[in-house]
């Protein structure tokens, strides 16, 4: 199906790691870009309320929601509470597609968070308007937001966990091709060019900064646990597959 031009796209959590990608890449495309958020200076929205998506949405061809929430206690009222109330916004406004971000294997790791992924995922599914659901494995900037405050204590505690990151301005474009087409009501999956255990990539991250940081291998016990060594949040075959590894992504310096 060949890629639609000079549409209006809305991006709610358009100021987001993910999201200010997606802005950026769907601009240098030519499209008209409403950036949505509680700190958007033209499109000011809560997606907890649903102030303000009215006025956002109006004359939009789709919508991508790469919104997020790092609290445990506004998880599911960003996530899934927000996706109802922004496609019953969507389905007023005349949207036509609804771009969902998602995890891969966001329903094998039975923690909170993936939950409401998983949640999230059922809201975006059945509900007003067409969707395409894209899914993404770990960005590289998870990983290394997460070693280096670890760092900061002289230890990298870490349990074993098969990932496959992914730099986020690969899953961006992914995200960008998928707006620019019909929907799919179907999924799109993108992950990182190699699976490696997150130890591994603390090594990697290591040398890359220079830092003498001891890694200190925990057992995370449960069926989290087995989920992550028995690599749930990975793929085999992706529908897209990113090219800059880890451990380039760290030379570049990003």
């Amino acid at each position: 199906m060949n890629a639609r031009e000079n549409l209006t796209i809305a991006v709610a959590g358009g100021t987001g790691t993910l999201g200010g990608a997606v802005v950026d890449e769907l601009r240098k495309r030519g499209h008209h870009v409403r950036v949505l958020s509680r700190r958007s200076a033209e499109h000011p929205v809560d997606l907890t309320t649903g102030e303000g998506l009215a006025g956002a949405l109006a004359d939009c061809d789709v919508a991508v929601d790469a919104s997020n929430s790092t609290s445990p206690k506004r998880a599911r009222a960003t996530l899934v509470d927000g996706s109802r109330l922004l496609l019953a916004a969507e389905e007023k406004a005349g949207v036509g597609h609804h771009v969902a971000v998602s995890i891969v294997g966001c329903e094998k790791v039975p923690i909170g968070y993936y939950r409401t992924k998983v949640a999230q995922e059922r809201v975006v599914e059945s509900g007003p308007v067409d969707w395409t659901t894209v899914r993404a494995t770990q960005f590289h900037e998870l990983v290394a937001g997460v070693l280096a405050p670890l760092a900061r204590s002289g230890l990298h505690p870490l349990p074993k966990a098969r990932l496959q990151t992914v730099a986020s301005a690969e899953v961006a474009r992914a995200v960008a091709d998928v707006a620019e087409r019909p929907a799919l009501r179907g999924r799109v999956e993108v992950a990182g060019p190699e699976i490696e255990d997150l130890r591994d990539l603390a090594l990697q991250w290591r040398a890359a900064h220079r830092s003498r940081v001891l890694p200190l291998p925990v057992m995370l016990p449960g069926p989290v646990g087995r989920a992550l060594r028995a690599g749930a949040l990975t793929t085999d075959r992706p529908d897209v597959r990113g090219t800059l590894t880890f451990g380039q992504w760290l030379t570049a310096g990003r």
